[in-house]
C-alpha cells in the first residue's frame, strides 16, 4: 500500500465491520482524557484505524452528534503523525454539552501522546 499524504484520512484508516469493531472492544484497553473515552489495541497492520462514536442519549439531534464527529475526526486528522503505525483506536465523546473545537483538538491531542508514550503492547 502507498503512503498516504499526512493530513488525510481516506477509508482504509476508518475502522469498520463487525468483527474487527469486537476483536477491539475484547482485547483493548481503555482510558480516559477529559471530554473523551477511548479504547486502543493493536491490529497487525501498518496503518492506524480509527472509530469515532457520539452517543444518541446525550445528543438527541443528529445534526449536534454530526457536528462533534466533525469535530473530532479532523481533530485526529491534523494529528495523527503523532501515533506511531498499527493500532485500532475508538473515540466516544463522553460531554453533556457541545465543546468548542479548540477543547476537542487538545483531548485528542492528549490520547495521541498518551498512547504514543505508552506504546500499544
Amino acid at each position: 500500500m502507498a503512503a498516504t499524504p499526512a493530513h488525510t484520512l481516506p477509508k482504509a484508516e476508518r475502522l469498520c465491520g463487525v468483527t474487527a469493531i469486537a476483536s477491539l472492544l475484547r482485547r483493548g484497553r481503555y482510558g480516559t482524557a477529559s471530554c473523551i473515552k477511548y479504547c486502543y489495541a493493536p491490529n497487525g497492520l501498518e496503518i492506524n484505524r480509527i472509530l469515532i462514536s457520539v452517543p444518541k442519549r446525550s445528543f438527541k439531534r443528529a445534526v449536534r452528534r454530526n457536528l462533534l464527529k466533525r469535530r473530532i475526526r479532523e481533530s485526529y486528522r491534523l494529528q495523527k503523525e503523532k501515533l506511531g503505525g498499527g493500532t485500532d483506536l475508538m473515540l466516544i465523546y463522553t460531554a453533556r454539552e457541545v465543546l468548542p473545537f479548540a477543547d476537542i483538538r487538545s483531548a485528542v491531542g492528549e490520547i495521541l501522546e498518551t498512547l504514543e508514550t505508552h506504546g500499544t503492547e
